[in-house]
């Protein structure tokens, strides 16, 4: 399993034959209005057109830095992927020729179904004629959607447990803590090997430490924890300015986080954008010796 981050969300993992994109966008502005809005700070870490052939993709919601429609289209008109989302979502990608699966929280579906073919069927991903089934989980996270205003929660927004022979990937999409139920109920699923969670966008005002929608560091890492997870990448930080914090607080503060809960940083580090990862397996993460200061923590900007 290697997983590349792209930047923010948008993270390539390459397991068991598979090509899967999370939450795609190589648009230059997160906007429905662009040039308006916020506007990229940091190329993307491969080149669309570096891409290998994608077989599935999973949107998390429908904000513009999750759901960027022209970046879905030109991925469908080249690759045609399967593509897995929550509920409501799939109406607004018929309407751009972006056929996709909705789902709700605590469903699923098999790659085998989303081809057409007989549960358990082998299956074409990649640059492979055959691949093991798999199986997209679509799980609970805590956020909110919206487009342009008038249709807030219309339609859902969620995590994802995508089991594939390789083990098992978590991706967090866009959250909040929430009641913080929702990560052991995803490592229910089965042991996950790598998660991807996000670290960046909390602070609206000075000294905030995480917002209703956005975890920060300190909360991403008891995601970490009551998932269980071997390995982590933290995503949704130094690509599109979305909010107050400096570009580099997400990862600094991450670290003393790891620090203050005995977490060995190897086990969650940050990685540059275009950075791939060669994903150990599912192993005990293992444990240091805490030093924890949080007034460090707290005087990051």
């Amino acid at each position: 399993m290697v997983a590349t981050w792209v930047g923010h969300a948008s993270v390539l993992v390459q397991a068991a034959g598979l090509n899967i994109l999370t939450d795609p966008i190589w648009s230059d502005h997160a906007s429905p209005l662009p040039p308006f809005g916020p506007k990229r700070v940091a190329e993307p870490g491969i080149r669309f057109d570096d891409l290998p052939k994608i077989d599935l993709i999973v949107i998390s919601h429908n904000h513009y830095d999750h759901l960027d429609l022209p970046t879905l289209k030109r991925l469908w008109d080249r690759d045609k992927p399967k593509i897995v989302t929550s509920l409501g979502n799939d109406a607004l990608l018929r309407t751009h020729g972006i056929p996709a699966t909705a789902l709700d929280w605590g469903q699923s579906v098999s790659g085998a179904a989303l081809n057409g073919l007989a549960p358990g069927a082998v299956i074409q991903c990649g640059n492979y004629e055959h691949c093991p089934d798999y199986r997209v989980h679509v799980t609970r996270n805590h956020h909110w959607s919206s487009r342009w205003g008038s249709d807030r929660n219309r339609a859902l927004w969620s995590s994802f447990v995508i089991a594939t022979r390789a083990g098992n990937i978590f991706f967090a999409g866009d959250t909040g803590a929430g009641d913080m139920g929702w990560p052991i109920e995803a490592a229910r699923i089965g042991p996950i090997r790598l998660a991807l969670i996000p670290i960046g966008a909390f602070r609206f005002w000075k000294g905030q430490m995480q917002s209703d929608a956005h975890v920060g560091p300190i909360q991403a890492v008891e995601m970490f924890k009551r998932l269980g997870a071997s390995t982590a990448i933290p995503i949704h930080w130094g690509t599109f300015r979305l909010s107050y914090e400096q570009w580099d607080t997400p990862p600094r503060m991450l670290e003393l986080a790891l620090r203050c809960q005995g977490i060995a940083r190897k086990r969650f580090a940050p990685l540059r954008i275009g950075q791939s990862l060669q994903v150990p397996g599912v192993s005990p993460v293992e444990r240091v010796t805490p030093t924890c200061d949080e007034r460090a923590i707290r005087r990051l900007e």
